[in-house]
């Protein structure tokens, strides 16, 4: 019985040793550094550590060192490779972090304004129209059990690229009073449905009683340019039809040079806008082959710069983004890029493809002074931090547009189809 008391108190001073250990210092501060640390070569990873806790890099065939301070420890990356890093209290190891060194990866940030021309699969259905029979007002298309956000991309089994391609299948339709056989692309899945065109009395012509739209046009900003590839990405968030408000399927794109006409300044409520045109020439700079929900994507047909950072930079992944000062790249006047200062005020460090990963906020009172903050056609602003481009701007909140969410530039270049995380081999120990 009394050897059983014993046993009960022993482990219960077992336990309180085993709870201050975790919440003194040098244990609290070991658990919140990451079990793998990635970064790329020519950069440095720098983490806060207690006193008595010391790190050792195993690297006897890499070049890639530690830097220990009292209060911290440096990853100096210099060489591609896996390496293990063992953090050790009072002799005894207490954490393995693996330590992950990216080939090194550049690109060349963008700020330039760009026009954007979208194509889409088929053709989109953006409302009904009701025709003026002898019977009365009617929607065919309504009657047929076509909805707004549809895409019609077959009629009577012959593909539909364009709104020129309907009108002849109407009339036939019409004049011989048989139905037309549909074919429906829908959010839930693909559909078929007959469709009688009905006569207009008023102008002798029959018609579907759809309003449809088989291109969307607007403005942006490129983000970056994969000088290897020639790749690209923009705007850092999708693209939706402004009536639908869906994401607009897109079968093929272009985008052109754009030139900033004037701005209309944000405001409580009312975020405010850039307006811009088309270069007048028209020339199509790139092709657009994707419009997700981290932006547009496609390749380059020919240079662009931006005359402020022409040089490829590196990048920063989503734990490397910090809060604090950074900048943006932008065009707010014609076709100029200018740099304005930002504040990072929150980022996330993400593991998995995210749009919302920065909350970011305008502090130059240029900018400020001439748009009011964030505004349409910013998007895809490119965001520099310690002369990394680390993401680009997506959002403005309505109701306060000197702020905004930014994206993490890694999930933009996934998207594109260029793949950053080049599996490193590990080194012999």
């Amino acid at each position: 019985m009394r050897f059983e008391i014993i046993r009960k108190i022993i482990g219960g001073i077992l336990l309180v040793s085993l709870v201050s250990l975790i919440f003194f210092q040098p244990m609290s501060q070991y658990l919140s550094i990451p079990k793998t640390i990635t970064v790329f070569e020519g950069q440095d990873y720098t983490f806060n550590k207690a006193a008595p806790v010391s790190a050792a890099l195993n690297s006897h065939n890499s070049k890639n060192t530690l830097e220990q301070e009292k209060q911290s420890v440096t990853v100096k990356a210099t060489e591609k490779g896996k390496n293990e890093m063992l953090l050790e209290f009072a002799g005894i190891p207490i954490k393995k972090v693996d330590v992950h060194v990216l080939k090194d990866f550049r690109v060349i940030p963008g700020g330039q304004s760009i026009g954007v021309k979208l194509n889409t699969v088929g053709v989109l259905v953006v409302g009904h129209h009701l025709i003026n029979t002898v019977d009365g007002k009617k929607s065919p298309g309504e009657i047929a059990g076509i909805k707004i956000g549809d895409i019609i991309t077959e009629i009577n089994g012959s593909k539909i690229e364009k709104m020129t391609d309907v009108a002849p299948f109407v009339q036939t339709a019409g004049q011989t009073g048989k139905a037309l056989d549909i074919a429906i692309s829908r959010e839930s899945g693909k559909l078929s449905t007959k469709l009688t065109p009905l006569k207009d009395k008023g102008e002798n012509t029959y018609k579907l009683g759809l309003y449809i739209r088989d291109s969307a046009a607007g403005i942006g900003t490129m983000t970056f340019v994969h000088p290897q590839s020639k790749k690209y990405g923009a705007l850092g968030h999708v693209i939706s039809d402004m009536d639908t408000k869906k994401p607009i399927v897109v079968e093929d794109g272009q985008i052109v040079r754009s030139t900033v006409t004037s701005i209309e300044k944000g405001s409580n409520g009312d975020p405010g806008e850039k307006l811009a045109r088309f270069s007048n020439d028209r020339e199509i700079v790139g092709n657009i082959q994707k419009n997700s929900p981290f932006g547009i994507f496609g390749e380059l047909n020919e240079e662009l710069k931006n005359g402020v950072m022409d040089k490829p930079l590196p990048i920063a992944l989503s734990h490397q983004v910090k809060e604090g000062p950074a900048k943006i790249l932008t065009v707010v006047n014609n076709d100029r890029v200018e740099e304005f200062n930002i504040e990072i005020v929150s980022t996330i460090p993400q593991k998995f493809p995210a749009t919302k990963g920065m909350v970011i906020k305008v502090t130059d009172p240029r900018l400020l002074e001439k748009t009011g903050g964030i505004v349409q056609g910013m998007s895809g602003s490119p965001i520099i931090q310690d002369g990394k481009l680390i993401g680009a701007v997506t959002h403005v909140f309505v109701n306060d547009p000197t702020s905004g969410y930014g994206v993490h530039i890694e999930w933009m270049l996934n998207e594109a189809g260029i793949n950053i995380y080049e599996t490193p081999k590990s080194k012999a120990s």
